[in-house]
Order: C-alpha cells, then sequence, then structure tokens
C-alpha cells in the first residue's frame, strides 16, 4: 500500500511539473521542436550553429559584409532580431549589431565554455544560440552583438528602418 500511494504522489508531481512546462511553453509562444524537426528544417551549419551551440569561422558567413537595408531574424523561427542600421563592421569577422530590435527578442546566458566568461545571446522564441554580445560596441548602447550568419536571414527593405539608432 506505501508502494502505491508513494508512485501515485511521485506521478502527480512527474505530471504536475509537465503541465507547469506545457502553460509555459503556451504562454510565450516558444518554439518547440524534436532534434529529428530541427535537422530536417536546417542545413547542417545552421543546425550546428543554432541547435549546438556552434560557431562559423570569422569573414565566412553570407552576412558579415552584408551592407543591404532590411530585417535579421532567426533562421530558425523567423523571429526579427536586428534592423540594418544598427548594424556595423566590428572588424571581428561577424554580422555585429549595437541592439537588437526589442530586448525581449534575447535571452542572455552566461557562457564559461572555451576558457573564457562570456555572454551567449539566444532567440527568446526557439532557444537557438546566436552568437555572444560584448561591451565593446558604439554609442549609443556601447554594445556589441556578434552573430553568426548561420543563425539568421534577411529580409530586404527599400525603405528606411524605424530604429531609434539615437537611443
Amino acid at each position: 500500500m506505501k508502494n502505491q500511494i508513494w508512485m501515485a504522489l511521485i506521478g502527480s508531481v512527474v505530471l504536475t511539473a509537465c503541465a507547469k512546462e506545457e502553460v509555459k511553453n503556451m504562454d510565450t509562444n516558444k518554439v518547440v521542436k524534436t532534434e529529428a524537426e530541427w535537422k530536417e528544417q536546417l542545413d547542417d551549419t545552421q543546425y550546428r550553429v543554432t541547435r549546438k551551440k556552434g560557431t562559423e569561422r570569422a569573414y565566412t558567413g553570407k552576412y558579415w559584409d552584408h551592407k543591404e537595408l532590411g530585417i535579421y531574424s532567426c533562421v530558425c523561427c523567423g523571429t526579427d532580431l536586428f534592423l540594418s542600421d544598427t548594424k556595423f563592421d566590428s572588424g571581428c569577422g561577424w554580422p555585429s549589431y549595437f541592439k537588437p530590435v526589442d530586448d525581449k527578442v534575447i535571452t542572455e546566458h552566461r557562457d564559461t565554455t572555451a576558457g573564457m566568461i562570456r555572454t551567449e545571446v539566444v532567440c527568446t522564441k526557439c532557444d537557438a544560440h546566436l552568437g555572444h554580445v560584448f561591451p565593446d560596441g558604439p554609442p549609443p548602447t556601447g554594445l556589441r552583438y556578434c552573430i553568426n550568419s548561420a543563425s539568421i536571414d534577411f529580409r530586404k527593405s527599400d525603405e528606411p528602418s524605424t530604429s531609434s539608432a539615437k537611443e
């Protein structure tokens, strides 16, 4: 009898935890996919960078020297991340931006890999690894979002953005 009570109690705790996770995902409109679904959607480089926290070699990504007007979005879920008028040449070999379209689209995590302490940035909606943010960017923010080309897509726009780059 005690075993049955314990099993029921454990089952209840597990179900409650799962229900809370499901509600959390529904509340935030998180994009959640299986590894197989991500592998089907993304090419090998995109998968390695966004889902396995990889990086591309400097000066090899398609957007490191890209200068068209438009919006850079998450390759995994399509969330708009950066406007072209916040992009700058940092000399690092990766696309660099001084601010996202909205602070809510990027989530930061402490990253202690590679023998250093950095701040990883991921897409809030799908948890795709985008790159890192450093405190050595230009005004007005002083930040440099160093982003892998493999983690973003670009949508061209002939109109100037509405970002307030002067903030």
